[in-house]
């Protein structure tokens, strides 16, 4: 289909350039006069017919020709008044005419002279000697100049109203003097074609050159264009767009209703949005693509994400988690707007959270430090637990998150958490038999349980959370390369000291000065859980969350402030009903160091 439109959009080009060629091209002959004797060209000076070929007063009247082409035969181009030269060809450039005349083969004695017969003319053709004749039985071409010869030579001819060169960009030459005498020609000036005896008969052949290269590059773009069409609509089949786009007309449409607004979007819009992805519109850079920022046709502000790759399973399975993803609606989770599948690996569009992420928040001098409110820290950590607990319990199907880590975890201008980037998300599988082929996640965050069975499930997302809980609460990156082995990892760090007892000088001074005994052992069994090796003894995001949001109460209470006796009321404050193991230990095996970069994938 595809290549008998470029056949046809091809002849549709040869057309318009043989019309246009043909509008360009100037006539040869005198307006109103015929320019053709059967398959001959006949242009002026040369004329069929009063009026149309040019008159130099002299008797010969060499330019007047007759066309005989009323009997069976083919037209019959002749001379006036000479009908037994036959023209074959008449040529400007040259200033030669080719005709055909009767002749009779004759043998030549060069001692003797010719072997009898008429003597009046001969001629060499072949090596061949022929006299002419007007009974004879051959036609013989012959090749004949042609002048101008009312004037022996340019100069005089110039000055007069009779000059021959008629077109503006011709030039005259002098005709030497020969059987038929002086006289003078007319050729177009270089880089000019055409007739140089006819006003504007001269054109520049450039404008050919040029008009045939811009209908080439009309075609190659117009054939560019066509290929990148269908390559755009073979990434969006493939891509699941069809099915998605039934779905969206399934839920209500591409606007309101379940959907939320979501759209699909077309690769010029989010190039529009990014100035076709600028280097200074780039947001962060992460383990599954890169972010930017965009601004759509209605002015608003967007995060669009191109991701780096795709599994042919997580292709196949992209269509419904994007409808299900779209219809997340939770004042904690980045709402995602759309996507775009005219590219090999989708891209999503985000709304746009405008004060970076918790890592930079912790890391980069954005406004985390020792001063910090102790609940500000604590409010983002429930924030933070109670989105991942509402994908867990409250969607439906289950999602998964899998990359769970503060580089994901978004603030706005007021410091509200928004958990974003389900690029390694998944929907909680069906079958219990079901596991990965490519274990996807951030070294220092990886559920170690997961990195060795291959079974991402939502205690994966509760250990990671508990990293991101410490990383928060002592303000230390989750991987250091500078100190021994044993502290590499902040998990290990925190395991280590939590058997020493010492867990508590782990802590940022902020968290120390601003916890009590009660509440940082608290958090300390709360951290203990999320990072066990065993997921099965983890809890789940909902009990964080449940747990977070008391120990913020028990902190704004004025015990939270003082290390008290752990009365009754105080364990309702932080939502414990039954006392808790306080003497839960780490197991040996439950110190796991890992190292790494970010963002790695294990093939298993």
């Amino acid at each position: 289909m595809a290549t008998m439109a470029s056949t046809i959009l091809l002849l549709i080009v040869l057309h318009l350039l043989s019309v246009a060629t043909a509008q360009r091209q100037p006539s040869v002959a005198l307006p109103g006069c015929p320019d053709r004797c059967g398959n001959i060209t006949v242009p002026y000076p040369f004329g069929i017919g009063p009026d149309c070929y040019r008159y130099d007063g002299l008797e010969s009247q060499g330019f007047q020709l007759e066309c005989d082409d009323t009997g069976p035969s083919p037209p019959r181009l002749t001379f006036f008044g000479h009908s037994d030269y036959s023209l074959a060809k008449l040529s400007l450039a040259t200033s030669e005419v080719t005709v055909y005349v009767k002749a009779t083969p004759t043998c030549f004695n060069f001692t003797s002279g010719l072997d009898g017969g008429d003597t009046e003319a001969y001629t060499s053709v072949d090596k061949n000697v022929y006299r002419l004749s007007n009974n004879g039985d051959i036609d013989v071409p012959l090749v004949l100049d042609w002048a101008v010869r009312d004037l022996d030579n340019c100069s005089a001819a110039r000055n007069t109203e009779d000059f021959a060169c008629r077109s503006t960009h011709s030039n005259c030459f002098d005709v030497t003097k020969d059987a038929a005498g002086s006289g003078y020609g007319c050729n177009c000036s270089t880089g000019y074609d055409g007739n140089p005896y006819l006003k504007g008969g001269c054109t520049g052949v450039s404008v050919g050159v040029i008009l045939l290269g811009s209908m080439c590059c009309c075609l190659c773009l117009a054939r560019q264009k066509s290929k990148l069409i269908r390559t755009k609509q073979k990434f969006f089949e493939h891509n699941g767009g069809v099915i998605l786009q039934q779905q969206m007309q399934s839920y209500g449409g591409t606007t309101g209703g379940p959907t939320g607004g979501f759209k699909i979007f077309s690769t010029e819009e989010l190039k529009k949005a990014t100035n076709n992805f600028a280097a200074d519109q780039i947001l962060g850079r992460g383990g599954h693509g890169i972010v930017y920022r965009g601004v759509l046709a209605d002015d608003s502000v967007v995060a669009i994400k191109k991701s780096k790759m795709m599994e042919e399973t997580e292709t196949k399975e992209f269509t419904r988690e994007m409808l299900i993803l779209s219809q997340i609606n939770h004042r904690n989770v980045v709402k995602l707007l759309g996507c775009c599948l005219e590219v090999e690996v989708p891209m999503l569009v985000y709304e746009y959270v405008s004060n970076g992420t918790l890592y930079q928040y912790i890391h980069g001098g954005k406004g985390l430090d020792a001063n910090t409110a102790l609940d500000t820290r604590l409010r983002i950590a429930a924030e933070s637990a109670e989105a991942l607990a509402y994908m867990h319990t409250s969607a439906s199907p289950p999602i998964l998150h899998g990359d769970v880590k503060t580089a994901n975890i978004l603030l706005n201008s007021s410091l509200t958490a928004k958990v974003t980037d389900f690029g390694a998300s998944k929907l909680a599988p069906n079958d219990e038999a079901e596991i990965a082929t490519l274990v996807q996640g951030t070294c220092g965050y990886l559920d170690p349980e997961y990195l060795m069975t291959c079974k991402l499930t939502d205690k994966s997302d509760v250990y990671s959370f508990g990293v991101v809980l410490l990383e928060l609460l002592t303000r230390k990156k989750v991987l250091c390369f500078d100190g021994p082995e044993e502290n590499m990892s902040l998990v290990s760090r925190f395991v280590i000291a939590v058997k020493a007892g010492r867990h508590g000088e782990l802590m940022d001074d902020g968290v120390r000065k601003g916890m009590g005994r009660e509440a940082l052992e608290e958090v300390s069994h709360l951290l203990t859980r999320c990072v066990s090796m065993n997921g099965e003894e983890r809890p789940g995001m909902k009990e964080i969350a449940e747990r977070l949001e008391a120990l913020r109460r028990y902190q704004q209470h004025p015990w939270g402030q003082s290390d008290g006796a752990d009365s009754e009321e105080e364990k309702s404050l932080l939502g414990r009903k039954q006392q808790r193991d306080a003497d839960y230990k780490f197991r040996p095996h439950d110190v796991l160091d890992l190292e790494g970069g970010s963002t790695h994938y294990f093939s298993v």
